[in-house]
């Protein structure tokens, strides 16, 4: 019995020293399988990351690269509409230089000083050198006054060809017809009570109160130097007569003609309206001569 004791103790030791080598080695491999089952869960976390960052910045590139081509978009667009408002200058020059030669066989002038088929004499020193290119507000501007120019030329040349070619006279030349249909005179030319503020200010026209859309008639023959919208007249129209008569038309609602056109006594011009700085319908009516506003009054004297 004390020999199978013996026996068993080394076997039961060598048992329990199996048991623990096999405990261990579980336990290693659990720590292992848990250190490499949080490493993968942190890869997927950190790569989630990064790829929630890389979509995000795709997107990013897609919203500038979107507002880029919105962007080369607008500037073709501006682009070709400069390019339009400079074919219609140009198209204007060519009418200019049109109109320009006609005066010159009609006022029997001398070709070799008025050739306008010919670049114009100028010269002067180099520029200086920029080394940046012009921006594209600048040139808008730089077209803007060019078209100005042109516009203000092309009524007076217009106008010298009105005075040549039509044989305007004084007589002719002198606003006589009454600027409207119907209406009467609600404030007179001179020193007057300023309607907005009550204070003395000159007045350098009449009023001639009418109603809504009466239409606006022209005074005389001439040539429309203006026709547009300004502060404090609202849209309104210049008529140069000749001889240093010029009629102004303010406060009208619409207007049915342009820089240039020559006009016969009474031609339409507009409609009544209450448009700029104004009270009510009516019609701002101005007389200048040679550039001085004088009382209309007396060239009212035919009334429509």
């Amino acid at each position: 019995m004390g020999n199978l004791n013996f026996k068993i103790k080394p076997i039961l030791t060598a048992g329990v020293f199996f048991s623990r080598r096999v405990l261990l080695a579980l336990m290693a491999i659990s720590f292992a399988l848990a250190c490499w089952g949080g490493y993968q869960s942190w890869v997927a976390v950190d790569r989630n990351r990064q790829m929630a960052m890389l979509q995000h910045e795709l997107e990013h590139d897609r919203s500038e690269i979107q507002r880029l081509h919105d962007a080369l978009d607008i500037e073709q667009q501006k682009v070709a509409l400069l390019a339009s408002r400079l074919g219609l200058v140009q198209a204007r020059l060519a009418r200019l230089d049109v109109l320009g030669q006609q005066l010159v066989e009609s006022a029997r002038l001398d070709e070799r000083e008025f050739d306008f088929g010919r670049l114009p004499s100028i010269g002067g020193p180099k520029p200086v050198t920029f080394s940046h290119s012009y921006s594209q507000d600048y040139l808008t501007g730089m077209l803007d006054q060019v078209e100005g120019k042109v516009e203000v030329l092309d009524a007076d040349l217009s106008v010298l060809d009105f005075l040549l070619t039509q044989k305007q006279t004084k007589e002719q030349a002198r606003p006589h017809l009454w600027p409207t249909q119907g209406g009467w005179i609600s404030s007179r030319f001179g020193l007057r009570a300023d309607p907005f503020t009550g204070l003395p200010a000159p007045h350098k026209g009449v009023d001639i109160a009418n109603a809504a859309g009466a239409p606006v008639l022209a005074a005389a023959r001439g040539v429309v130097v203006f026709a547009g919208k300004m502060t404090d007249f609202g849209y309104m129209v210049d008529v140069d007569h000749g001889y240093g008569f010029v009629t102004r038309y303010g406060h009208l609602s619409e207007l049915n003609v342009h820089p240039g056109d020559i006009l016969e006594e009474g031609a339409v011009l507009g409609k009544i309206g209450t448009s700029g700085r104004s009270t009510g319908p009516h019609l701002h009516f101005e007389v200048h001569r040679y550039g001085q506003a004088v009382d209309p009054a007396p060239f009212l004297s035919s009334r429509g």
